[in-house]
């Protein structure tokens, strides 16, 4: 009896140690189904046009920058918006595994993902410090990724345009009947504002922007600031320059990456590509503020360029319109509500900080 109990006690624990040898083997495995010495070659495409300053440029320096980290074992070619595919496809193009990456910003995919637009920029929302503390610490990259997800694409933050013009007319806004009929190019959510507040927004990408204005097919457009308003020749087609830009306070770049893609590459690859987009989102954000220091005064010395600041009433009309459009697309869309509910509980409290750090300091300095 007893060296039955023995033998059975053995088989057991046998039976343990096997079973524990074969799950040590699965796990090796996989580990080995991600291969380090493995020379990767992506493909990357963006909804900017060629040449275009900072932000094209900067995607090109992510890609040199990955290549030297990476010792060349992963070598990104980077495609501009229409070199391979059309701009605004980009992120169907990621999402199919047709490219492995892409650069642009969310409310581009507002039709297909409408929440995604509060990881981009909302009409008098977080400026580029808000957003990057919400993103990176406030648990709205998490949100993002979720959201995401379903599409087998990974966000990431890659640039930030800071606070935007309010932008070019081809007449003076002196009241929100001004606004009424007037065909904008401006996208997300600040476009559904403009559509409440009377307008007619259009969606168009930017190596179409200049042509639009010039022909008289819009009748004002938003771009970005005074470096790359200036570079596009704006003030040639339209002379009415407004700000601020209540639309877009500080609009954040992404960087997406195929689900598939991602998981192909081993750890240190995936933390060279994470921690290179992280260095880029700051780089494009200091620069894009650098070159407009000189363009705004440039500009102010253009004879023709007249530059006006949005009058209050026009501004405070336009915040109420963007509450109910918040509300109202938050009341048809489960999904957007919930984003909507993490994103304004971190601005309120981003805003109260703000209104004692930031915004005092600033008031003093007048």
């Amino acid at each position: 009896m007893k060296n039955t109990i023995i033998n059975g006690l053995f088989i057991a624990l046998l039976s343990l140690f096997l079973a524990a040898c074969n799950e040590e083997q699965s796990n090796s495995n996989a580990d080995q189904s991600v291969d380090a010495g493995k020379t990767y070659n992506w493909k990357m495409v963006t909804t900017w046009p060629p040449g275009f300053p900072v932000l094209q440029e900067g995607v090109e320096r992510f890609s040199d920058t990955i290549k030297a980290m990476s010792n060349g074992r992963l070598n990104i070619n980077v495609y501009a918006g229409g070199e391979l595919i059309p701009a605004l496809q980009s992120f169907d193009a990621v999402s199919q595994g047709t490219v492995e990456m892409s650069h642009g910003s969310a409310y581009y995919w507002a039709g297909k993902v409408p929440e995604a637009q509060f990881f981009s920029t909302v009409p008098f929302g977080m400026t580029a410090r808000g957003m990057n503390a919400w993103l990176y610490n406030g648990g709205g990259l998490e949100l993002w990724r979720e959201v995401y997800k379903p599409f087998h694409v990974i966000p990431f933050p890659m640039g930030n345009t800071g606070v935007q013009m309010g932008g070019w007319f081809n007449k003076e806004i002196n009241s929100l009947d001004d606004i009424k009929g007037l065909k904008m190019r401006i996208p997300g959510l600040g476009g559904k504002v403009f559509a409440k507040a009377g307008g007619n927004p259009v969606l168009l990408a930017g190596s179409e922007v200049y042509t639009a204005l010039e022909r008289n097919t819009i009748d004002a457009t938003e771009w970005i600031g005074p470096f790359h308003d200036q570079r596009l020749g704006l003030y040639r087609a339209a002379n009415h320059y407004y700000y601020p830009g209540w639309h877009e306070p500080g609009t954040v770049l992404e960087l997406t990456v195929n689900q598939r893609a991602w998981d192909s590459l081993p750890a240190d690859l995936q933390a060279i590509v994470s921690n290179a987009a992280m260095a880029e989102n700051l780089r494009m954000f200091s620069e894009m503020e650098h070159k407009n220091l000189s363009a705004l005064q440039e500009l102010k010395d253009r004879p023709n360029v007249q530059i006006h600041r949005f009058p209050d009433d026009v501004l405070a009309k336009l915040k109420s319109l963007t509450a109910e459009t918040l509300a109202e697309e938050a009341a048809k869309d489960p999904e957007f509500a919930r984003i909507y509910e993490a994103y304004q509980a971190f601005r309120l409290q981003n805003d109260a900080w703000s209104e004692l750090s930031e915004n005092a300091y600033l008031a003093i300095k007048k």
